[in-house]
């Protein structure tokens, strides 16, 4: 069998289905130290579990991720809700056992955490663990090796067409998962889909996850699910790469401090607050901002007590000094201020005490709620209703089956690594049948 893509959907495919004495070979599109998919950008995972362990305190229960779960997405496929709920109490062990380390509660500049678990070295430290264990465990793995069409074969199986080192070759299998990651990375889908202030947004995760994969399966008779326009967008530092960027440039001191377009004028976001989902309104909002930059604005004290950031801000020793490095108009500039610090209940109290800093940011594209439908066993489901027994796909290319809006932290993580699990189990079954 044969598993397309190498992030921890893939990789807890390919693990599990050579567990089940499948013989697996695994493509990734990525070279070697780009592979890993968004995953290698994580920082934690979702579980639950009844009491405290070494790696998560007190409780969180399946009660309580269903009902957040119902609260944020809306309508979804029951059947992989549950199934995703079920196996959210074993992931943690599952991913122990395959290599993975996870950080002790109280250790490191991690918050406290009850609903998740954080993998010690973070998303890339757990990817390596991963990628060793498949390689001991005998799983043929093919960097640099892209997928570029998929086939239905006349008798059994697939087609596979690869281009790899710029050269094609055709590959025979009896069963695909298929788990290359949502669109999203593509900046022409990008602007088809959001339009032209799609321009200026930045791309979180791997350039690899452009959605040709999800293209492949709806010309292969799959079923398309959610909705292209609606995504996870956050705030991240302007400066910072196109691509793969990742957590470290997202923004999270907004409730610091004072935010502006680039005409000067003060921005808002009603109802976003200082909780720690703040962030997943302002990206939107950012968006909507004329050129999709806006610019967070702190005083000393608010420098002072936000989280570190991989990129320095920019700091001037008063606010004319801070608009001009902003090029802002410091007439516009300095009313907003004046407003802001009258404005009561401020979590910063007010943008006054020098030095000045900010950060310009841009939105920060995670994910996009479309992709493919399956069922509870991971099969593809066609446009008709039907499915081929030996086509499956796992991880953020079907996670609006689950996710059809909204988000919560770390379920990327916790959502493809179980699914992958179930496809690479049932796409073993079906070869050893």
């Amino acid at each position: 069998m044969t598993v397309i893509g190498g992030g921890i959907a893939g990789l807890c495919a390919a693990i599990a289905a050579r567990r089940s004495g499948a013989a697996v070979l695994l493509l990734e599109a990525a070279p070697r130290p780009l592979r890993g998919g968004n995953a290698r950008h994580g920082r934690n995972f979702r579980l639950t579990h009844e009491t405290p362990l070494d790696y998560v305190p007190d409780t969180y229960t399946a009660a309580e991720l269903r009902a957040e779960l119902r609260s944020i997405t809306g309508d979804t496929d029951r059947a992989l809700t549950e199934l995703l709920i079920e196996r959210a109490d074993s992931i943690a062990g599952w991913l122990i056992d395959h290599g993975v380390h996870l950080q002790p509660p109280g250790t490191g500049v991690m918050p406290y955490s009850r609903r998740t678990a954080f993998p010690l070295g973070g998303g890339k430290a757990m990817i390596n663990a991963l990628y060793a264990t498949a390689n001991r465990m005998g799983v043929a793995i093919s960097y640099d090796s892209e997928a570029r069409s998929l086939q239905c074969a006349e008798d059994e199986g697939w087609t596979i067409n690869v281009r790899s080192a710029g050269a094609d070759a055709a590959i025979r299998t009896r069963s695909v998962v298929v788990c290359a990651g949502g669109p999203g990375a593509d900046p022409a889908w990008l602007r088809e889909n959001f339009g032209s202030s799609a321009e200026g947004w930045m791309v979180r995760g791997t350039p690899y996850s452009d959605g040709r994969l999800l293209d492949l399966l709806i010309a292969a008779g799959g079923r398309a699910i959610g909705d292209p326009t609606m995504c996870h967008v956050v705030p991240v530092d302007a400066r910072g790469p196109q691509f793969d960027g990742g957590i470290v440039t997202r923004i999270t001191s907004i409730p610091l401090g004072l935010v502006v377009d680039r005409s000067g004028a003060r921005i808002h976001v009603v109802g976003a607050g200082a909780q720690p989902s703040h962030y997943a309104k302002w990206g939107p909002r950012i968006a909507a901002c004329p050129g999709q930059i806006a610019y967070l604005v702190l005083d000393t004290q608010g420098l002072a007590r936000a989280a570190p950031s991989a990129l320095a801000p920019v700091t001037a020793p008063n606010l004319g000094e801070l608009a001009a490095a902003l090029q802002i108009d410091p007439t516009a500039l300095l009313p907003s201020i004046e407003d802001f610090n009258a404005t009561p209940a401020n979590a910063a109290r007010s943008i006054a005490e020098p030095p000045f800093a900010a950060y310009p940011m841009r939105p920060g594209l995670t994910f996009v709620h479309y992709g493919i439908k399956v069922d509870a066993t991971m099969r593809v489901v066609q446009a008709d209703g039907r499915r081929h027994d030996d086509l499956f796909a796992a991880g953020m290319i079907m996670a609006a089956n689950v996710l059809r809006r909204g988000y919560l932290a770390g379920l990327g993580i916790t959502l493809s690594a179980v699914f992958g699990q179930v496809a690479g189990e049932e796409a073993a079954r079906h070869v050893r049948g």
